[in-house]
């Protein structure tokens, strides 16, 4: 066993003629009967690892655990990939529906021989989610032995040896008190979650956290001390207690999904770097685990290397980690979806790398930003914007919108939803082609499908407009168009001056006008006749905001977001839908705009860049110009100025 007291963090270079340290040579204390570096490290590996060794009050129990040893490169079909080769290489394997990408992938399916006995007794099948996948014997994490219970030293559970990961399966029912016996003799302090309780109707893993208050499971007791909910994951804040008591953070990531991959990066990326930041320096392995504890496990494990590699020697070699990691814990990464999504997360990191910013820091930011590029024609600000043109518009992914029977119901041809999150209305009795209306879900910072961003309604799809906004349960509409700017029609206007307005089956009327400095205030009370139900919504009509241009300050767009936000609070947490004319510009600046101030509120981080790229993959042209693209930073500045405390939201 290892027994260690500090916390220590060591690069090792490792090379055939024995080991050698990258910087000044360091040591490891060693205790009596503790192997030492040499013990532990037999085997030659040609790259640097980055080997946490982490503070434990428990003697890790390492047995046979050598670092695998990787073929030279030059004799690899996959060698490691420089990362200025990284783009040129995706997009050569992803040719042909990722045919290279396959045949890479299907390379490495095999993996060690599986040791279905330890001690020499059947494992307790029982303690496995999914039968046919057990930890290696040489890996696995071990459990004190329970008086009087034989084999209760076993957990489907193995340590990943380069890296301060533990990995594991998602418990059952009947093993939650395993896990946490785990969590506590391994003095993990953080547990990193990557599926759902429950997906596709199929249980993935048993709820191992009280809801609220305290449960006991075994001989720990667990409270829930703080819970975050935000769009892609929620963090828990879990008080352990047998003696003393400990504080255990739980990241658990919402947008995976079983056996698919998220619909980008940048979210697993955020994720990632909140997990590496909040993990305590004193504290054991961090816990893993998806279902199986190998697929999503494994993905986010590679990353996670990778990302380290790749500063370390501007390189990745994906395909020779997951061939070592699935040496000691068989089939980590388990689609070729999976493993694309790998590359998929390195290039956006290689790219784009950590656009998120303390607030603290703004503006010197903004500082260099007005500063000309060396070297360029253009400003910082400029070049930062023009990077968001490498987020292409897929028009093959638009099928819906570009149908015939739809093509007049759209206001600009190359705004269109995408099929993927395109907002759908019921199909009108007799005609099949009704269920379409030129709307995009949109997340936000808290929850997915936040917002709605439509296009200000024509007159023939009026009623359309209003059916979208009672199937969704739409409470607050914000419009951000004057009905007529340079005299041209840029949004028909969908309520009543006074009296009555019907569209269809639905009933719109006025109840109160309202005028604030910067918008309006209009009380709608919308009746759908063939339900006979009604329901208020309230709509926030901004002045100020010209076609071609921005508003003269960030004052009145602050006031108008946290009066959306007040009334959400009041009227439930349903879609906000979002409009100006053609659902873009102004549009994507608001959900921009309410989204990074949101965060700003919460975490005291913002993150315009990736933000904004956050939206043009989920409906074109968001954000539509580099002036509406400053002006988002200068609204956060100017919020920032004025509200030091963040109490406008309050």
């Amino acid at each position: 066993s290892l027994s260690l007291s500090l916390s220590l963090s060591l690069s090792l270079s490792l090379s055939l003629s024995g080991l050698r340290s990258t910087s000044k040579q360091e040591t490891i204390p060693t205790h009596s009967g503790c192997p030492t570096v040499e013990q532990m490290t037999q085997v030659p590996l040609t790259v640097h690892i980055s080997f946490h060794l982490l503070a434990s009050v428990v003697c890790f129990e390492m047995q046979t655990m050598p670092l695998l040893a990787r073929s030279p490169s030059t004799n690899r079909k996959y060698p490691p990939l420089p990362v200025d080769k990284l783009e040129e290489e995706m997009n050569r394997r992803m040719a042909d529906d990722n045919k290279l990408f396959r045949e890479e992938f299907n390379v490495r399916h095999g993996c060690g021989v599986l040791h279905w006995t330890h001690n020499g007794s059947i494992i307790d099948v029982q303690s496995s989610l999914h039968l046919s996948l057990f930890p290696d014997d040489h890996s696995r994490v071990h459990l004190s032995l329970l008086e009087g219970v034989p084999d209760s030293d076993f957990i489907n559970a193995s340590y990943i040896n380069v890296s301060p990961w533990e990995l594991s399966a998602g418990p059952k029912e009947e093993t939650v008190n395993d896990f946490w016996r785990m969590i506590w003799e391994q003095n993990t302090a953080t547990i990193v979650m990557v599926t759902n309780l429950k997906e596709r109707k199929e249980c993935k893993c048993a709820q191992y956290w009280p809801d609220q208050g305290c449960w006991t499971y075994g001989s720990i007791r667990v409270s829930v001390e703080d819970v975050m909910v935000l769009v892609d994951y929620t963090i828990r804040k879990f008080c352990i207690q047998q003696k003393p008591q400990r504080l255990v953070t739980q990241f658990h990531f919402t947008s995976w999904p079983d056996f698919g991959v998220p619909f980008t990066p940048i979210g697993m990326l955020k994720f990632l770097k909140k997990v590496k930041a909040c993990n305590p320096q004193y504290a054991g392995p961090i816990v893993v685990h998806c279902s199986a504890g190998v697929g999503r496990t494994g993905t986010f494990i590679v990353i996670d290397a990778m990302l380290d590699m790749m500063a370390a020697e501007k390189k990745v070699d994906v395909f020779g980690f997951v061939t070592r990691i699935r040496a000691q814990r068989c089939q980590m990464v388990q689609t070729d979806m999976q493993y694309v999504f790998i590359f998929q997360a390195l290039l956006e990191h290689y790219l784009y790398g950590d656009t998120e910013l303390e607030v603290t820091s703004l503006e010197s930011h903004l500082a260099k930003l007005y500063a000309p590029c060396p070297g360029s024609s253009c400003g910082g600000m400029e070049a930062e914007f023009k990077k968001l043109t490498s987020v292409k518009i897929q028009n093959d992914k638009m099928r819906t919108g570009n149908l015939p029977a739809n093509m007049k119901k759209n206001r600009v041809l190359q705004i269109i939803p995408y099929e993927f999150n395109r907002v759908i209305i019921p199909v009108k009795r007799g005609d099949e082609n009704t269920d379409y209306v030129n709307a995009s879900f949109i997340d936000g910072y808290r929850q997915k499908d936040a917002y709605i961003a439509s296009q200000g309604p024509l007159p023939h799809t009026l009623e359309d407009f209003w059916r979208m906004i009672w199937e969704w349960r739409s409470c607050s509409i914000v419009m951000l168009t004057e009905l007529e700017e340079r005299g041209q029609e840029k949004c028909t206007q969908y309520w009543p001056s006074e009296g009555t307005l019907v569209c269809g089956d639905m009933a719109i009327e006025l109840k109160r006008e309202e005028e604030n400095e910067s918008y309006t205030v209009r009380d709608l009370l919308v009746t759908n006749n063939r339900e006979n139900r009604s329901r208020a919504v309230r709509q926030f009509h901004f002045h100020g905001w010209p076609e071609v241009g921005i508003p003269a300050d960030g004052k009145g767009m602050i006031n108008i977001i946290a009066a959306v936000q007040r009334q959400q609070q009041q009227s439930g947490n349903h879609p906000i839908t979002v409009h100006c004319s053609a659902g873009a510009g102004r549009t994507g600046t608001f959900c921009a705009l309410s989204t990074v101030l949101e965060r700003v509120k919460a975490e005291g981080i913002l993150d315009v860049f990736q933000t904004v790229k956050s939206l043009r993959l989920q409906r074109p042209h968001m954000v539509q110009t580099l002036e509406q693209y400053e002006f988002c930073y200068k609204v956060v500045q100017e919020y920032i100025d004025a509200f030091s405390d963040y109490a406008n939201f309050k």
